[in-house]
């Protein structure tokens, strides 16, 4: 057979941009050759003669750069290590913070991290696209909420454009990590390492927060706790003070317990060996228990409320007698005399009635009822609590006390604000029972139902508290919402893998 004559003409080389070359420069040849040499060169003269000529400052300043700048390219360029550390600091940020030792707004420094990890995603977005990742009804949900609140700029009830600015921060663009975590998760292995940090830093908190109730604050907690009347008006209830670990208040501190000890419950159902379940029972005992230093009510309700979620998603009949067990435990720990005022407040939170701050909040949600009714828009981000004092002092508002996540979003977003976020709180959890029953892989299952129970335990808790606003949880509470999605993701690669012929 005669081969057709063909005269091979060569596709022009696309031409590289600048990032794809920095990338090839820094990442992949790690500065080898001559031009990586002279740049060394260059830095070490120019080091040498800064700090002969200006002293140590702008030596040490330029150190500090050189140290900063490979940790942002290695948080761009390397996604497991961004999303690691950013966990990380959004744990340890308000410890970190309380020390007094930076004079820099951590929150800021958070803000960019973010910034990194989103510009991370869109390098590889165009590396490698792949937009099917994000056509989710979480991700749609959460788009729409991000849109309404920065359409919340030009509100006409708002009082304080600034007060948007500080808030929308918090409310909206966090929730931007979603999309980062839903991206970069992308193994199982990776998935896990993410829970084990996760335990880990839990376990360390709940240790922490042993050690300042044996022992008590350290030097620097103490000059917080002293430092307004308010702080200790609100934490020295019973002769005790109640305990925060490394978090931002008790609320925080007990809430990231909650959800941390949740979460081992449903690991705790998956193939596991021996040792990992009894670290797994280790840490859930830790969480539960170091809770109740914190005299937070609202987060004493939240287990038993989570395991009759459990109870049903598990329906059968061992998980029934156990659920019936643990019940008449729990009616005889609540109904029990006691003089320990840990426990006694434990079971006050069993009794709203006998709560005058319950009742309290009771009578000012019914007050603001109207507001919220005759305001669809509400009254504008920022417009109640400290950012309302600080932008609008004078308004309605500005001294209004939401006590509640849920109050909070009514009363700044109106209640078309509050059916897009219960929206996106009931897609989550029915995207996760759906997902649930329907993923194969048993590993896969349980970290699945682990994350129904936190975003369920967040869910109720939003309610009396203010419960996915501070650091930690606004992280965690939009990677529990990406795990939901990316554990199905993972189970239809495994399923397709087994029934695809080699």
């Amino acid at each position: 057979m005669e081969e057709s004559f063909q005269i091979p003409i060569g596709k022009q080389e696309k031409k590289k941009g600048f990032l794809t070359l920095m990338y090839d420069f820094f990442i992949i040849n790690k500065m080898r050759g001559p031009l990586g040499l002279i740049i060394f060169i260059v830095a070490a003269i120019f080091f040498s003669i800064l700090v002969a000529k200006f002293g140590m400052v702008p030596g040490v300043l330029l150190v500090l750069m050189m140290v900063g700048l490979p940790l942002v390219l290695a948080i761009i360029f390397y996604p497991e290590f961004g999303v690691l550390t950013f966990l990380f600091a959004a744990y340890l940020i308000m410890y970190i913070g309380r020390m007094n030792i930076i004079d820099f707004p951590l929150g800021t420094l958070m803000d960019g991290m973010e910034v990194l990890l989103i510009l991370g995603v869109f390098i590889q977005q165009k590396i490698k696209s792949n937009w099917a990742l994000f056509k989710g009804p979480i991700s749609i949900v959460i788009l729409i909420w991000i849109l309404f609140n920065f359409i919340q700029v030009i509100n006409p009830t708002a009082e304080s454009k600034m007060a948007w600015v500080y808030t929308v921060r918090s409310v909206a663009v966090i929730m931007l990590i979603f999309f980062v975590f839903l991206y970069n998760i992308r193994t199982l292995a990776f998935l896990k390492l993410i829970l084990k940090v996760w335990i880990g830093l839990s376990v360390f908190a709940a240790l922490y927060a042993y050690k300042q109730h044996f022992i008590g604050f350290t030097s620097f907690e103490e000059a917080w706790l002293y430092s307004d009347p308010e702080i200790a008006g609100l934490l020295f209830i019973g002769g005790q003070w109640r305990k925060f670990s490394i978090f931002t208040d008790p609320v925080a501190f007990s809430y990231n317990m909650v959800v941390s000890g949740l979460m081992c419950v449903g690991l705790l159902t998956g193939p596991f060996s021996k040792r990992n379940k009894i670290l797994l029972g280790i840490a859930l005992f830790l969480c539960f228990t170091s809770m109740m230093f914190s005299g937070t009510r609202g987060a004493y309700v939240l287990p038993p409320v989570a395991m009759m979620l459990y109870s049903i998603i598990k329906f059968n009949r061992k998980v029934m007698l156990g659920a019936l067990v643990g019940a008449l435990g729990f009616a005889a720990l609540i109904f029990v005399p006691t003089s320990n005022s840990t426990i006694y407040r434990f079971q006050t939170a069993f009794k709203p009635s006998d709560d005058a701050s319950f009742n309290v909040r009771k009578i000012n949600q019914k007050r603001i009822q109207p507001f919220i009714q005759s305001h669809p828009l509400g009254g504008g981000l920022g417009s109640t609590g400290m950012w309302g004092k600080r932008f609008s002092p004078n308004s309605f508002l500005a001294n209004f006390p939401p006590d509640s996540g849920y109050v909070r979003v009514a009363v700044e977003t109106g209640w078309l604000g509050l059916l897009i976020f219960c929206t996106l709180v009931f897609i989550i959890l029915k995207v996760g029972i759906n997902n649930y029953y329907t993923i194969k892989d048993p590993t896969l299952k349980s970290i699945c139902l682990a994350m129904i129970l936190v975003a369920f335990a967040y869910h109720i808790g939003n309610y009396p508290q203010e419960a996915i606003v501070q650091f930690p949880s606004n992280t965690l509470f939009y990677l529990v919402a990406a795990i939901i999605v990316i554990t199905k993701r993972l189970d239809d690669e495994m399923q397709l893998k087994t029934i695809t012929p080699k």
